[in-house]
């Protein structure tokens, strides 16, 4: 059981970056995810995706600490999220490329955000995302379509206004 949940981990993370927008909160959430799941391991019931239980857990946790915040009402940014500032990085287009999805997908609507980031990016199937979603899978669906169609005008404009 502890290998699966490690193999996990880099799906894991990337659902909390679409989740919470910030690398260093995405590994916090990784972390409240896999503690609640090890101390909730008698929940789990067999036949059911470990995965999916995991993902629900990690939306759960995330709400938790949303609401935890509005209260706090206090935020702040990372020191390491300047580090980086004025090095050169030979893999920098790729990383461009792939903070214009990030950012696009930071536009989207919450519902839409999470549908993309569970069908599109970990792979799970419509019926899993809406379970781990709690939504109807028509909802679902919906909410994918209206996501696909913003991310490809955000990130491709051009193709728009030639249609």
């Amino acid at each position: 059981m502890e290998n699966e949940i490690i193999s996990y981990l880099p799906r894991l993370r990337r659902f909390a970056r679409s989740l919470t927008r910030d690398a260093a909160d995405a590994d916090d959430l990784v972390q409240m995810t896999l503690e609640r799941a090890i101390a909730r391991l008698d929940q789990w019931r067999d036949g059911t995706r470990l995965d999916s239980w995991m993902y629900r857990i990690m939306k759960n946790a995330w709400i938790d600490e949303v609401r935890f915040r509005q209260r706090r009402d206090t935020r702040f940014a990372p020191e390491e999220a300047g580090a980086a500032v004025g090095r050169e990085d030979p893999e920098f287009d790729k990383r461009i490329r792939a903070m214009s999805v990030e950012q696009a997908m930071e536009t989207l609507p919450e519902d839409q955000r999470l549908a993309v980031a569970l069908v599109l990016v970990e792979g799970l199937s419509y019926k899993e995302a809406a379970a781990v979603m709690d939504v109807p899978m028509g909802t679902l669906t919906s909410r994918l379509a209206r996501g696909r169609a913003a991310l490809e005008a955000i990130l491709n404009p051009q193709r728009e206004a030639s249609s």
